[in-house]
């Protein structure tokens, strides 16, 4: 049978609705609305106590089963109207997978793709990520989607595609994280006395961990400074905070010690023409 044959006969009985009937639908509707909360309340209690389950996972499986009961609901308030559900039922399957053969191949990878980032959780909720270049805390997984926001308070949504095809940096899965902080000295300046300051620096901050410990390394040689590494490991908490604070601390302690800290310099020769 073809699409429009079923579309066709697909016809609503306007004659047939009655306001009996239309009374009905409405009761049915807002009973059926009614059980639909509390099912979908009752399912998120019963899977919150289920402790080995993550809340991005509850999250998930909540959307899902609410879409499928007001959906049902709805064809029951069309049922109840004396619509013939089944031939609606029949007719929209016969578009959907129209629209599926034309373009809804991204749809179905993206509610694929959200099943296994909920199922195998490369990211949670409340965990500061980076997908595709774009940074923020993970707000939840929908059906289609993952919701970020970023430090500043902008709201960003990513296809689940995005999310399960592309590398995924978790900045706060592990419990720890090196703190690294970059300063250039002098050429001229004491490069072991500038090595110790920065050294007795980190092991001084209370949030810097003794173990690994604190370290600091030439990184390279620039062209007006030699380049320090300061690395320090902290709680994953602590990374912003210790390493606004060594960034600061730096600066002051390098001072008191009498390390330059070089601005960028070039030397220019003239050669005078005869």
């Amino acid at each position: 049978m073809e699409i429009v044959d079923i579309l066709n006969t697909t016809t609503i009985p306007l004659s047939e609705i009655t306001l009996e009937k239309v009374i009905l639908a409405v009761i049915v509707a807002v009973i059926g609305w009614i059980v639909v909360r509390v099912l979908i309340s009752a399912f998120t209690k019963a899977l919150s106590r289920a402790s080995h389950l993550p809340e991005l996972v509850i999250e998930f499986l909540v959307r899902f089963l609410s879409v499928l009961l007001y959906v049902v609901l709805v064809l029951v308030v069309l049922a109840t109207l004396g619509i013939d559900v089944s031939s609606v039922v029949l007719g929209l399957s016969a578009v959907i997978g129209l629209i599926l053969g034309f373009g809804l191949q991204d749809t179905i990878t993206n509610l694929a793709a959200g099943v296994w980032v909920a199922a195998l959780r490369p990211i949670d909720k409340g965990e500061f990520v980076e997908i595709k270049g774009i940074s923020g805390t993970v707000t939840s997984v929908g059906i289609m989607a993952t919701e970020l926001v970023k430090a500043d308070n902008t709201y960003i949504t990513i296809p689940n595609s995005l999310v399960w095809g592309s590398p995924v940096i978790n900045s706060s899965r592990m419990d720890t994280r090196r703190v690294e902080v970059k300063v250039g000295i002098a050429y001229n300046s004491d490069l072991d006395l500038a090595i110790r300051v920065a050294t007795d620096l980190m092991a001084a901050h209370e949030a810097v961990l003794p173990s690994p410990k604190p370290a600091v390394v030439v990184s390279e040689l620039a062209d007006s400074s030699v380049n320090l590494s300061l690395r320090a490991w902290t709680a994953t908490p602590d990374f912003w905070r210790v390493r606004g604070d060594l960034t600061r601390d730096v600066l002051k302690a390098f001072g008191e010690a009498g390390v330059e800290i070089p601005f960028p310099q070039v030397d220019v020769h003239l050669d005078r023409m005869q």
